[in-house]
């Protein structure tokens, strides 16, 4: 007698197959032990195989038309992704807290975490709803995959989201969850954390990791003679080894990297890029997608992985 497996089942749920989940509308059949056959949904069309890594810089981004990753942002939906995204998440490098934590709101205020800026810029809005379906399900990838996950029911979206989105999809129509990083804890930690969340992009998630490919500390001067060399060696070394599929060197920047310590001081510009790259598996294949500077120091390099 032949016995019909759970139509739901995945196939990393399957205890014969070590293969990462899957779900869409078409499925596939397969014969796992005599007399038993499952089938599973596959490569659905909400499917997003990208995931990003992209600098946002300043705050000074969202009113200051010369800085020169503006029109990449702004052209992101002609020239990157044109498929829309049913939800997006946000990995900031503007919310440190000791676990993972995700908002879970329903409409996300903005947090206008800088001072001392023109007045213009705290009049901002970007009113995107949020995600608590999303955060429902961030939290439960994150626990079946034994990692912590807490949620915020009051925090809105930081200007490491809302300034970059404002720029990528002005009409705040999608709506958007934020999870924060976690300085406390190394690189792997974070890479660990993207491949927890992979899980969504089978779901229509854009998963966007939001920091600085070179984020030197504020006292650091800047270059009036092109880009700082240290600069440079770091952000083309980075290039490389995501070009190249080096993803542990990544992961080891501290160990692999020249001149980190002046590129990061601190890691919380560079942990989003870990998320994503995580996210996209250890066979995605990594592109740059831009490249600019900012007073010869600050790197504006944004990335894309694609899942193979």
């Amino acid at each position: 007698m032949w016995r019909i497996g759970n139509p739901t089942q995945t196939l990393q749920q399957n205890p014969y197959f070590g293969i990462p989940p899957c779900s869409s509308s078409n499925e596939i059949k397969i014969r796992t032990k005599p007399n038993i056959i499952c089938f599973w949904k596959i490569g659905g069309r909400d499917m997003i195989r990208e995931t990003f890594y992209i600098s946002h810089g300043t705050p000074l981004m969202a009113i200051d038309k010369s800085v020169q990753a503006r029109p990449f942002l702004e052209g992101w939906r002609e020239k990157v992704l044109s498929k829309k995204p049913k939800s997006i998440l946000m990995i900031s490098a503007h919310w440190e807290t000791d676990v993972p934590t995700v908002n879970a709101v329903h409409h996300s205020d903005l947090v206008y975490d800088f001072y001392g800026f023109p007045a213009p810029m705290y009049q901002l809005k970007y009113p995107a709803p949020g995600a608590p379906h999303l955060a429902r399900r961030i939290q439960e990838v994150l626990t079946a995959s034994g990692l912590k996950c807490a949620v915020d029911k009051k925090r809105g979206l930081d200007h490491g989201s809302w300034v970059p989105l404002r720029l990528m999809y002005p009409e705040a129509s999608i709506p958007v969850c934020q999870l924060s990083v976690q300085s406390n804890l190394d690189a792997t930690h974070h890479y660990n954390l993207g491949r927890a969340l992979a899980p969504l992009k089978e779901e229509g998630v854009l998963i966007i990791g939001s920091g600085s490919a070179v984020h030197p500390s504020g006292n650091t001067p800047g270059s009036f003679f092109g880009v700082a060399r240290w600069a440079a060696e770091f952000d083309n070394w980075l290039e490389e080894a995501l070009t190249r599929r080096r993803y542990d060197d990544v992961n080891n920047y501290k160990i692999k990297a020249p001149n980190w310590k002046l590129a990061h001081p601190w890691p919380e510009h560079l942990y989003p890029l870990h998320v994503a790259m995580g996210a996209a598996g250890e066979k995605s294949k990594a592109k740059l997608i831009h490249r600019s500077w900012g007073h010869g120091i600050l790197g504006y390099a944004s990335y894309k992985f694609t899942s193979s």
